[in-house]
């Protein structure tokens, strides 16, 4: 009997797990992230992230091939030993819970700012807390049916920013590479960043019932990423020029204050109660993916407990101190160095050791 048979997700699942992981709190800011380093060049930098994403995962893929029913913390216990095993864990558990705590708090501060001005930060981080212990507490079978009904209530939402375009002034754009190069690489390591979150697969794989789907899989997902990221960088830029756009933090937000209903007098909250829906794929999910790694640390198949420690800790510290907006924004600036080695050069060196590995084990045997 497969070990994770209980927790088997769909192949829709896995897609949208993994493209909910990706799209996360820092879409609201990246046009003007990317405006600021690469200027109208910002999409080309997209289309680089994208490819090293796309990259990165085929290595993931490649390695969890090796061990396709177990995740990649049990794929180094077999190769290496327990406790090769046993500092993946930790290594993933330190490396979620940033990317989740980061994500939580973001979206903090933006019901706070927007939506809930006169309540405190803790009790809307309660508020966030409850409801998402209840998803993760039944793991990615659930998570995966959660993910799925976000997306599909979300879809009319990349519609409705083709609105503004009838001002917008696609002129902007050109020329292409004025600068050369170099602005646009140096725009990458927020791309990074942005597509950070396809190291779930290192975990999700083995829980994927066709497992011969999962390279177009993550596939789609990091095209899907990709679409949204270009779509919203270009109505950005044709739209606020590359010198106006670098004036808004939140340009994904802004930029909807120009569509007007006559049946909705503030449209801009209708979208954010939208993207704090949607922004909860990214750090649900890595809140699972803490208390499943500490878990596999303990060797305890509940994970709950885990999962309520968390939140209590979680909980405690919003009472006492919530970072701001700047001091969130120097968190994203750290944790996209950790995001290099965590998505790219982890599933490079492992590629490596197993290709060894493998050779040398060949050579014994012949």
């Amino acid at each position: 009997m497969k070990p994770y048979a209980f927790k088997e997700i769909t192949f829709m699942q896995f897609v949208f797990i993994s493209f909910g992981a990706q799209v996360s709190f820092g879409l609201l800011s990246l046009p003007q992230e990317l405006a600021n380093h690469a200027g109208t060049d910002s999409w080309m930098s997209i289309l680089l992230g994208w490819i090293c994403s796309l990259g990165a995962s085929f290595m993931m893929i490649h390695i969890m091939k090796k061990s396709p029913n177990g995740t990649l913390f049990d794929l180094l216990r077999s190769y290496v030993g327990r406790w090769a095993g046993s500092a993946a864990a930790v290594i993933f558990a330190c490396w979620t819970l940033a990317y989740g705590y980061v994500g939580i708090v973001r979206i903090v501060l933006y019901t706070e700012v927007w939506l809930l001005p006169q309540t405190p930060g803790y009790i809307i981080m309660l508020l966030l807390l409850v409801p998402a212990y209840y998803i993760a507490r039944h793991g990615f079978r659930i998570l995966g049916r959660y993910v799925e009904f976000v997306v599909i209530i979300s879809l009319w939402i990349p519609f409705a920013y083709l609105l503004p375009l009838k001002d917008a002034h696609p002129l902007s754009l050109l020329p292409v590479l004025k600068e050369g190069w170099g602005p646009v690489l140096s725009a990458l390591r927020i791309t990074f960043l942005s597509f950070s979150g396809t190291e779930i697969v290192f975990i999700l794989y083995p829980m994927l019932q066709k497992k011969q789907l999962a390279t177009i899989g993550i596939v789609i997902s990091n095209t899907l990423t990709m679409l949204v990221f270009l779509l919203i960088t270009l109505i950005c830029l044709v739209y606020y020029g590359p010198d106006e756009l670098t004036e808004y933090n939140e340009p994904v937000i802004n930029v909807l204050k120009t569509i007007e209903f006559k049946f909705v007098e503030r449209i801009e909250v209708l979208f954010i109660a939208f993207y704090l829906l949607f922004f909860s794929l990214s750090w649900i999910s890595s809140m699972y993916m803490t208390v499943y790694s500490t878990s596999w640390i303990f060797e305890q198949k509940d994970h709950r407990i885990h999962l309520r420690i968390l939140c209590f800790i979680i909980g405690v510290v919003a009472f006492f101190y919530i970072p701001s907006f700047n001091q969130s924004d120097y968190m994203e600036k750290f944790m996209s160095m950790f995001a290099i080695g965590i998505d790219y050069a982890l599933p490079a060196i492992l590629l490596i050791y197993l290709g060894i590995h493998q050779h040398f084990r060949w050579r014994k045997n012949e």
